[in-house]
């Protein structure tokens, strides 16, 4: 049986006529209360001392993955990252853009005066203080992140990635159309639509497959823990979706779709083949031209070397790469290019590693840092990333400029 009780608590947030929404929802025998906040509030941070002080609950959900947790619990845990197996994993533009997303919630929280997630932060502290079990059922970032990803058309990528660096080296104050969104909406849908406007193709990994995901979280720790009343801490957008999720009873197998919400959607078989595509083109060209002439040949090989060794060491020098750095990617690119299994941009971001290791300093001022354009350069952390990105980006432009010269040269001899 299933009951909804839809109850309001007045708030002195940013807007005095603004009540922090409450429902509570009755799943078989446990209650759970879908606390909804602000994150531009600090009433909502109130709220949740409030009611986690009543003694009416025995456990405090919190809308947080792991990694969301432990940055909330342990600044300095950024401190420890691997940079160089962030890079050879692949996680390098994963990293950038969770990085992003976080100086986006900083400027935000800078100008309304209050710590990003502080109603998290008060959720966690008196839960504990209490000694309730904190229940961490967001979805990882990094999976929602790559969801979008795969949802988002690929021609619409490279505009995702530079709306998002856009919008946190942005010095505008928010309206008040934008301040009436952020006060009701969920934070990271909150950082995407500010350049990402009415794309349908964010929404359903960013909000909807959340709300089934923390929804069946909490079904599935109800069951296993026999947990009474559970008080769930999420953003105000989330509220209604997860009442109607958990009141629908939808959610029949809360483990197995868990499972399906976490899985990374496969990349199209044909996506894998265009890299060794190009490179068997690429290769064509080069024996079509020696069998032309030797000077054609060597030619096509010369102008391969310059225009995409070029390219990809211009990259590097725009994200201020050391000098060595630079030159490593002027030798690496044209041949990282004609072996898709590895990038021009990993070698380059191992050598800057390796010739300037970034300081604990470096890390401890990610979050200030990246709130700058200037910032993002002057940290080693944040340089070694777009040494990365750019030097990348710079060979694969350079293959295709390349490549469409070879063809140029074998059509006009």
């Amino acid at each position: 049986m299933i009951n909804i009780e839809e109850q309001t608590a007045e708030t002195s947030g940013i807007s005095s006529t603004r009540a922090e929404p409450i429902r509570t929802v009755k799943v078989n025998n446990c209650s759970i209360t879908l606390l909804g906040t602000a994150h531009v509030s600090k009433a909502s941070a109130d709220k949740v001392q409030e009611l986690i002080a009543t003694g009416n609950y025995d456990a405090v959900a919190v809308e947080l993955c792991p990694s969301r947790h432990k940055v909330i619990v342990n600044p300095d845990a950024m401190a420890k990252m691997d940079l160089f197996q962030v890079i050879k994993t692949g996680q390098a533009s994963m990293v950038a853009a969770s990085l992003a997303l976080g100086a986006f919630q900083q400027r935000m929280a800078e100008q309304f005066g209050i710590e990003p997630g502080a109603e998290m932060r008060v959720a966690i502290r008196d839960a504990q203080a209490a000694k309730l079990p904190v229940l961490l059922i967001d979805r990882e970032i990094g999976t929602t992140m790559k969801r979008i990803y795969h949802n988002v058309p690929w021609w619409k990528r490279m505009n995702l990635f530079a709306g998002l660096i856009a919008s946190v080296i942005s010095k505008e104050k928010f309206s008040a159309e934008e301040i009436e969104k952020l006060k009701e909406g969920d934070v990271l849908e909150s950082s995407f639509s500010q350049f990402a406007e009415n794309e349908k193709d964010l929404f359903h990994p960013l909000i909807s497959e959340r709300d089934e995901y923390m929804s069946a979280r909490l079904l599935r720790e109800s069951k296993e823990n026999n947990y009474q009343h559970i008080l769930a801490v999420i953003g105000a957008g989330h509220l209604n979706g997860m009442a109607q999720q958990l009141e629908a009873q939808s959610i029949t197998s809360p483990n197995e779709r868990i499972v399906q919400l976490d899985t990374i959607p496969p990349t199209s078989q044909w996506l894998k083949f265009i890299p060794w595509l190009v490179v068997a083109l690429i290769l064509t060209g080069f024996v079509i031209g020696f069998m032309r002439s030797p000077e054609l040949g060597t030619t096509m090989v010369i102008d391969w070397i310059l225009i995409n060794g070029g390219l990809s060491a211009l990259g590097a020098a725009i994200a201020f790469a050391h000098p060595l750095s630079i030159l490593a990617a002027f030798l690496a690119a044209p041949l990282t290019s004609l072996n898709p299994t590895i990038g021009a941009g990993m070698v380059v971001a191992a050598v800057e590693t390796y010739l300037r290791k970034p300081e604990v300093g470096d890390f401890k001022r990610l979050r200030t840092d990246t709130t700058t354009l200037k910032g993002w350069w002057n940290n080693q952390v944040t340089r070694i990333l777009l040494i990365f990105i750019f030097s990348t980006l710079g060979s694969a432009i350079g293959t295709y400029v390349a490549g469409f010269r070879i063809f140029e040269q074998l059509s006009s001899s």
